[in-house]
């Protein structure tokens, strides 16, 4: 049920049918629901599309993003997660549909207008990720106190690690400890910079990647394996076979005529034996 707002001609805040009411920064949106039943088009899947690869980046650093272009919507009526969304669409894919990939290099998690990170460049010690940067040559750079947010962005598992407030500018170093499970994962970082106030902040850089190269695991399926295993049989196996076979001893020629001329015998008594009479 919907909610009017300053009588019958103003906004409504819930939901009136297929139609939802909502505030946003001090605007009355009113905007529809449901699925569409219309075919798709070519350009729409390749809109789709963008708009999944951006979000698969964006969602899971949805803190850092908030920090990021807090000052880059003030004064608009749109919101963090839609400017990042709108700037990435735009500037980090590449590709055509179906085709469609982020570069990584071209992401951006920060927008402002303080100066970037010099020369960015990252290293890993176990769980700890290492960023490094240039200081600026004058020693008194009015930026030496800007803090580093620093963003690891795990791509094959779809997850972030952030760190908002980190060290100072001068120090020309900062380090971001991660999950053990992650250690050995690939890894897209960025690095920016905001003031101690929080009234400016840089544009992120692509700090590089780490455990980039692809592993590669090989299954194999049960009917595969069974077909293995029937054509080459374990050697342990195929040893003990010949031993048994090397070490069997043999009836000698001799011995084995005299076996027969037994049972020659034995079947001559049986006939006379069980013979019928005349």
């Amino acid at each position: 049920m919907g909610r009017l707002i300053n009588g019958l001609f103003g906004g409504f805040h819930g939901r009136v049918g297929n139609l939802v009411g909502y505030t946003l920064k001090g605007k009355h949106v009113i905007r529809m629901i449901g699925k569409s039943t219309k075919p798709l088009t070519a350009a729409r899947k390749a809109n789709c599309e963008k708009m999944k690869v951006v979000n698969e980046i964006l969602k899971p650093s949805i803190q850092a993003i908030r920090a990021g272009f807090r000052l880059a919507v003030v004064g608009t009526d749109r919101n963090e997660y839609n400017e990042a969304v709108s700037y990435n669409k735009k500037n980090a894919l590449q590709g055509t549909y179906p085709n469609i990939s982020l570069n990584y290099t071209k992401v951006l998690m920060s927008m402002g207008s303080l100066p970037v990170a010099l020369n960015p460049s990252i290293s890993q010690n176990g769980r700890e990720i290492t960023f490094n940067w240039e200081i600026s040559a004058s020693p008194a750079s009015e930026y030496h106190t800007d803090r580093t947010m620093l963003v690891i962005y795990f791509p094959d598992l779809k997850e972030t690690c952030c760190q908002l407030i980190g060290a100072k500018r001068v120090e020309g170093k900062d380090v971001i400890v991660i999950s053990g499970e992650h250690i050995t994962e690939r890894m897209e970082a960025y690095i920016s910079f905001a003031k101690d106030n929080g009234k400016a902040v840089s544009n992120s850089v692509h700090a590089g990647s780490l455990n980039a190269n692809p592993r590669v695991s090989i299954e194999i399926s049960p009917e595969e394996e069974t077909k293995v295993s029937k054509e080459t049989p374990l050697k342990n196996n195929s040893d003990q076979n010949h031993k048994k076979r090397q070490f069997r001893p043999k009836a000698s020629k001799t011995k084995n005529a005299n076996h027969r001329k037994l049972f020659a015998v034995l079947n001559r008594q049986t006939t006379n034996i069980y013979s019928a009479p005349s």
